[in-house]
């Protein structure tokens, strides 16, 4: 998924909830710089949790040895890390572990928009 197919489907997302939205009668509009910055907020949100999911799958992997054959080796110490780099980007993808919502809302905060 490139970037700027994220940020499209994380503005659309952003859309939904504003015309979902209505208090009193009353729609809320945002600019297109809040949404630029409500997007960038959560691409931000999820690199951090794949890079949090990177870290963690290194350090569960660390002890992990396989047999000659099939595994071991120098090719496989050299390519752990790009392994476990794609698959917590897929983890994240997929829907992580809820850190990336969290993170997006405690963000948000910090910038004085709201959820």
């Amino acid at each position: 998924m490139s970037a700027l197919s994220a940020l499209t489907n994380v503005a659309s997302k952003i859309d939904a909830v504003a015309a979902a939205a209505q208090v009193a009668g009353k729609q809320v509009v945002m600019s297109a710089e809040e949404k630029a910055k409500r997007a960038k907020i959560g691409q931000t949100a999820k690199d951090f949790e794949s890079s949090f999911m990177n870290v963690m799958m290194q350090q569960m992997f660390e002890g992990v040895k396989t047999s000659e054959p099939f595994g071991g080796g120098q090719g496989e110490a050299m390519f752990k890390s790009v392994l476990t780099d794609a698959m917590s980007k897929q983890v994240t993808q997929a829907g992580g572990i809820g850190l990336a919502s969290t993170i997006q809302r405690e963000m948000l905060k910090l910038q004085g928009l709201k959820e």
